[in-house]
């Protein structure tokens, strides 16, 4: 039987279990978001309306899995199958919140943590010039050990090719590394076992004593021929993969770009986020002589830590420094690119210092997101966001880590905060959830990747206690 059939199967008192009492948003919020992305949400995440009828005087209410089969045995629908709304809205029920088994635990940080689209492999960089590829199929085999080359630092980002056969890491310089991660070779030693063959987004590069910047962020596009980065020199670039050559480098921001991301399928539409507090949206498709942003999305008092798309050209969400979540609808973007922050009349440090009380609830006035979710904590690091799985969930939560060593998962039309997972002892900077199972993976500054999913039985497994570790900074 497969592990989606066992937990489709798993009793529904094990449901209590699963989910936590609904809180509201750390601002006080309660109200539902009134937008499209709202009706679309539930469009992909309710079940049929004929599914509602067999729970008479609560049409509001989920339909049980019980009724949802029975309903599907009886043909309610005429189709004689669930859709793929009625898979999300019995999915959802089963949130990846049970007590956590410990996949791995490094003696450094973990920075980084991504599945592959279909799941089947797991990626976690860490501090010390490691990147592990687990086969999560397999059970959590470690199927490529990777010791990185010319590494500053950290490792600052990862990115699995769509086709899962090449990973690239970047780290505080401007080289780009590719390695194989179909070939047969376990151990992956940068230029002793294996070449990590490097990708250079700078020409002007004496040595690699030399950097003349560093790389935050770094993306595959979804067909697998480019990578798009942002960097330390407030500059985004087009790396073309096929031509093994820059295609493109946009002045994008006033300060370091620390995300970036393809919008879409098509590659056309770029998002970044910056320390400047701005996500800026480039259609590469209007550029003339001057790569000029197609607009702005303006909201955030501080930097941007992380960008993540819905994946349809329209929709995405950035984690700031402000200690809050922003969604935005790049069909509101301010054509004003010109616009900046104005300069705060006090001063603060993320990386050592508490966001000042006083200004926490503070809001910009020419705010245009179209909500704001908060309750995590984003400190010490870049932490990082996302929308959560769309064949699963239908997007309809949005997930991120925290500086206070949780996963925070927020409902994305109410706002309510559903769940809060608890376990390590230092800043969670990234997390990643399943795109299939209810399963969601957190890695932390206390050095341990933890797995977090529903118990299928209606009991916890066995977690391993960590141990406390110093406190370190990036």
């Amino acid at each position: 039987m497969s592990r989606s059939r066992r937990f489709l199967d798993a009793r529904e008192s094990a449901r209590g279990d699963g989910i936590q009492h609904i809180h509201q948003r750390g601002d006080g919020g309660t109200s539902c978001l009134d937008h499209e992305i709202s009706q679309l949400t539930k469009i992909r995440s309710n079940p049929h309306d004929r599914m509602k009828q067999l729970l008479p005087g609560k049409a509001k209410a989920p339909v049980s899995p019980v009724k949802m089969l029975a309903a599907r045995e009886g043909n309610y629908t005429g189709r004689g199958r669930f859709s793929s709304s009625d898979c999300c809205h019995l999915l959802s029920r089963y949130l990846p919140t049970s007590a956590p088994s410990v996949v791995d635990q490094m003696r450094s940080c973990a920075y980084v943590s991504q599945f592959s689209v279909d799941g089947s492999l797991f990626v976690a960089g860490f501090q010390e010039s490691h990147i592990r590829v687990y086969n999560v199929d397999q059970g959590w085999k470690i199927q490529k050990d990777i010791r990185a080359k010319s590494l500053r630092w950290t490792i600052t980002d990862t990115s699995l090719s769509p086709d899962q056969r090449f990973l690239v890491y970047s780290s505080i310089s401007p080289i780009v590394h590719i390695v194989d991660v179909g070939s047969g070779m376990k151990q992956s030693v940068a230029n002793v076992t294996e070449i990590h063959e490097g990708l250079e987004f700078s020409s002007i590069i004496d040595h690699y004593g030399d950097f003349t910047f560093g790389i935050f962020s770094v993306k595959f596009s979804t067909d697998g021929r480019e990578l798009v980065a942002g960097c330390s020199d407030n500059s985004i670039y087009v790396y073309d993969l096929e031509a093994r050559r820059l295609s493109l480098q946009i002045p994008a921001h006033s300060s370091d770009v620390n995300a970036v991301c393809f919008a879409d399928d098509t590659g056309h539409l770029i998002y970044s986020g910056s320390d400047d507090s701005m996500c800026k949206v480039w259609d590469r498709r209007c550029f003339g002589t001057r790569a000029q942003a197609a607009g702005i999305l303006i909201g955030h008092l501080e930097g941007i830590t992380y960008i993540d798309t819905r994946g349809d050209g329209r929709y995405l969400i950035s984690n700031g420094k402000d200690q809050a979540i922003k969604l935005w609808d790049i069909r509101k973007m301010s054509s004003n690119i010109n616009y900046s922050l104005r300069p705060r009349s006090y001063d603060w440090d993320y990386r050592w210092m508490d966001y000042p009380e006083h200004v926490r609830n503070k809001r910009n006035p020419h705010d245009l997101s179209l909500a704001t979710y908060r309750g995590h904590s984003v400190l010490r690091t870049l932490i990082r966001c996302y929308f959560s799985p769309a064949h699963s969930t239908g997007q309809k939560f949005i997930y991120t880590g925290s500086s206070d060593s949780s996963v925070y998962i927020y409902d994305l039309v109410s706002g309510a905060q559903v769940a809060k997972l608890d376990y390590h002892h230092e800043p969670v900077r990234d997390c990643n959830w399943h795109p299939y199972y209810p399963m969601l993976v957190s890695s932390a500054w206390d050095g341990i990747i933890a797995n977090w999913e529903f118990p299928g039985t209606g009991t916890s497994p066995l977690s391993v206690k960590p141990r406390s570790r110093r406190w370190r900074r990036s």
